[in-house]
């Protein structure tokens, strides 16, 4: 399934990202091969293949989680590059 320049143009703008006509027409290209490749899946017969939610299966790495004591205020503060009390001093990231 080839895109033409109106689609890509229009999938640009959903994105909110401004594209020069060099870039609209590889990105053309570049989807359009995307797509194409799951016109390839899409015939292959898998009827006789099971629904799975992962190829392989997963099994949990992580430790158990286990409670315990809490750090103090200063212990949490110790290493902060900037305090403010018993805050952490940041840079101001939303102005009124």
């Amino acid at each position: 399934m080839a895109l033409d320049r109106a689609e890509v143009e229009h999938i640009a703008t959903l994105a909110r990202i401004a594209l020069t006509d060099a870039e609209v027409e590889l990105l053309r290209q570049q989807l359009s091969n995307i797509l194409e490749q799951f016109d390839v899946l899409r015939q292959l017969d898998t009827s006789g293949v099971a629904p799975t939610g992962h190829a392989v299966e997963l099994g949990t790495v992580m430790r158990d989680d286990t409670p315990g004591d809490s750090l103090t205020s200063e212990a949490v503060l110790s290493n902060a590059p900037r305090r403010e009390g018993e805050f952490f001093r940041v840079k101001v990231v939303l102005e009124e």
